[in-house]
């Protein structure tokens, strides 16, 4: 990690930003430090505009004329595109659609009966045993169904567990809880290796940090859209597959928009060619529209570096944090991986006793983060629109709450329900 830093040397990083004039993009209420947005992105400035026009004009006075007339049959294909250059996706190969789980559970069946195709032996689905617990529920879900053994290990385990019976390997890149994010291209070299297929969820990843799925050689991918990409509260989720694999199989959720020509109303299901097939009903097409403008604003950085200028601010954001946060905070425990190349964007701390409460008192300092049963503090860095000297006041108030005891107040230890 980097040297602690002092207050005035923080601004000074920030004068010296490229990025800055990102952050004019965002609505962001006045006195507070918002590292959340790994849970839900802020609401871009384009955003209410861009729905009202679609509420007022669009469907208040073109009605369904605006399939055709504002391309909203369109949008998730569109929208797919602009994500998919995030993410080493290329053109017409990412649908935007449903919820990652949802996503999952189609792009998880397919894997399976491709993998097993040919290879009955195939009966194992292996992910890591922290994985996010939607990912978990749908592969157990699935391999009570269909006969499969749902296999959990740590992430140092998992390449020796690649075998010839695993059919799909599982994996979110970036850990919810830790942060710590694998090596896809390294991981699904793997299970190839092995015969095996990859599903990655990226979650955590996409609008975060750089990926690649293509140069990964990756076989599946999904994603959720509230997150770094900014779609707002319930923004629809992504999925991708890699063109070899995208018409070898119908997936389980045929829905009508999925067919190959969805206005013949034939009563045979028929899938239509590529990625669409992965679409299943009507798309949501307000909240496509206001997942569209979050897209755009990261799409904005690519005249300033992209994803990798994005990456090089969040690593160095996350880096004064922790610091500061081990100079002045002893009593918790940082558990997201000091090495770069293994930090997504967000650090993670423990403690085993006061997490949520301390939280808590955070919120109320203004200072937005979130608890991660049963023992972390979770903070993510979005470089799109904080400041190292918001890194750097977060880490003083943490060290206040820790010092002053704030947190042993009774408000800031009543569970909510949403942690």
């Amino acid at each position: 990690m980097t040297d602690v830093i002092a207050r005035d040397q923080a601004l000074a990083l920030d004068a010296a930003d490229a990025l800055a004039p990102l952050r004019e993009q965002f609505v962001l209420p006045p006195g507070v430090i918002y590292l959340d947005g790994n849970s839900l992105g802020v609401l871009p400035r384009s955003t209410a505009a861009r729905v009202q026009q679609v509420v007022t004009q669009e469907w208040g006075t073109d009605l369904i004329t605006s399939w055709n007339k504002a391309g909203w049959m369109d949008l998730p294909l569109r929208v797919g595109d602009k994500i998919g250059r995030l993410v080493g996706a290329g053109a017409g190969q990412m649908v935007v659609a449903d919820s990652t789980s949802v996503n999952l559970f189609k792009v998880l069946s397919a894997a399976l009966s491709i993998s097993q195709a040919g290879a009955p032996q195939r009966q194992v689905i292996l992910s890591e045993r922290s994985n996010f617990p939607t990912d978990l529920y749908i592969a157990e879900a699935l391999a009570r169904e269909r006969g499969f053994e749902l296999v959990l290990a740590e992430p140092e385990e998992l390449p020796g567990l690649l075998d010839a019976r695993t059919a799909v390997l599982m994996l979110t890149h970036v850990n919810y809880r830790t942060g710590r994010m694998h090596d896809m291209a390294a991981l699904t070299h793997a299970a190839h290796e092995a015969g095996a297929l990859t599903v990655w969820d990226l979650a955590h990843s996409a609008g975060a940090v750089p990926v690649d799925l293509q140069g990964a050689e990756a076989d599946f991918a999904i994603g959720c859209g509230y997150k770094y990409l900014n779609g707002g509260p319930g923004a629809p989720a992504f999925v991708w597959v890699h063109p070899q694999h995208v018409d070898r199989f119908w997936q389980p959720l045929a829905g009508w928009i999925g067919h190959a020509a969805p206005f013949e109303f034939t009563p045979g299901y028929r899938p239509a060619q590529g990625i669409s097939r992965y679409l299943c009903g009507t798309p949501a097409v307000l909240s496509l529209a206001a997942l569209e403008c979050g897209v755009d604003t990261l799409l904005a950085a690519e005249p300033l570096g992209g994803m990798a200028a994005l990456r090089h601010k969040s690593l160095a954001l996350t880096r004064l944090f922790a610091a500061q946060v081990e100079a002045t905070c002893p009593a918790l425990k940082l558990v997201s991986p000091r090495d770069d190349a293994l930090r997504g964007s967000q650090v993670c701390l423990a403690h085993a006793d006061i997490a949520y409460p301390v939280v808590q008192a955070l919120i109320a300092r203004g200072v937005i983060g979130d608890f991660r049963a049963p023992n972390i503090l979770r903070f993510g860095f979005t470089p799109l629109y904080l400041r190292f000297v918001d890194a750097w006041d977060a880490a003083h108030h943490l060290q206040q709450v820790l010092q002053s005891e704030e947190w042993r107040r009774p408000e800031f230890n009543q569970k909510n329900a949403v942690t």
